[in-house]
């Protein structure tokens, strides 16, 4: 009996309590519309009031709504966004992005020293892996070298780049040398999405690395062209169109980096005139590189 006191005490009648729950709905806006009237922030900054926009990694996040400026007329602000393709009348020259291989869209271990255990346990964690037959320049007996390499591949990946396509040119850019990349590009790339391949004869060696990867080969325009790659070292003659990622192992077969991270960045980088502000206000490059030791323009 006291239980049912105790809930005839706090019972309220239907139309109270929706009369209730619209008077806090209506007090939260009144206190949007205060904060407007205050501070006059963007409607970005509202926005960033909504939850769902936060993502599981703690390291590289999709660039947060509250910093996509909505009224910046020097980029295009008035766009629309349709499935990551600009819509309006006035289109930006097409993005260029450029990924790197090795343990950005894969990563690759020689067969021979793969502990069986490591591809089992991938394997049942949902990884996808193929193995390739690799040629080498080195000669055996007056015979190429021949090589067995397994491949697993980054969840998400044929996804990825299927998406990206939608409004980007794929460019793949890879410091390992074109007898491992190209048999291993051909299974991933069936559909034949990269626009262009470049190996390690492509990369050029400076004061302070081997096969770093200048862009001003694949466009002299830098405003359109960003990088993808798990090296920053890679980039480091273009610091602000680079975008680090996390490097990928078959140690981490949950791994959600291509979908849930890098695509929404380059679907908002798709939508910038130049893209290097917003690359630089996002990672800092220059003083990364500065902090270990490399000075760097840009």
């Amino acid at each position: 009996m006291a239980s049912v006191g105790q809930a005839a005490e706090v019972y309220e009648p239907k139309p109270l309590q929706v009369w209730r729950a619209l008077m806090n709905w209506l007090g939260f806006f009144f206190q949007i519309i205060v904060q407007i009237l205050r501070g006059a922030p963007c409607l970005a900054h509202f926005l960033s009031y909504v939850p769902l926009l936060a993502s599981s990694s703690s390291s590289f996040r999709p660039l947060p709504v509250s910093e996509i400026p909505l009224n910046d007329t020097s980029s295009s602000a008035h766009a629309n966004l349709e499935n990551g393709v600009v819509t309006d009348d006035h289109r930006l020259q097409k993005l260029t992005v450029v990924l790197d291989l090795d343990e950005t869209l894969v990563c690759a271990y020689e067969t021979s020293s793969l502990p069986a255990i490591v591809r089992t346990q991938a394997t049942d964690a949902g990884l996808k892996w193929f193995e390739i037959e690799c040629v080498s320049s080195d000669k055996s007996d007056g015979k190429p070298k021949i090589s067995y390499v397994t491949v697993f591949e980054r969840p998400g990946l044929h996804e990825f780049l299927k998406r990206i396509c939608e409004f980007a040119d794929l460019v793949l850019f890879t410091a390992g040398l074109e007898g491992y990349a190209r048999p291993l590009v051909d299974r991933i790339d069936v559909e034949s999405r990269f626009k262009l391949r470049l190996y390690r004869p492509s990369t050029v060696t400076t004061e302070n690395r081997d096969h770093v990867k200048d862009l001003s080969c694949i466009s002299k325009d830098l405003c359109r062209i960003v990088i993808v790659d798990n090296n920053p070292f890679s980039f480091l003659l273009q610091p602000v169109n680079g975008v680090p990622c996390i490097p990928f192992s078959a140690g981490h077969p949950y791994d959600d980096q291509l979908l849930e991270v890098l695509l929404p960045l380059l679907q908002h980088l798709a939508q910038q005139k130049d893209v290097r502000p917003v690359l630089y206000e996002r990672f800092h490059m220059p003083e990364w590189f500065q902090m270990h030791g490399v000075t760097v323009s840009g």
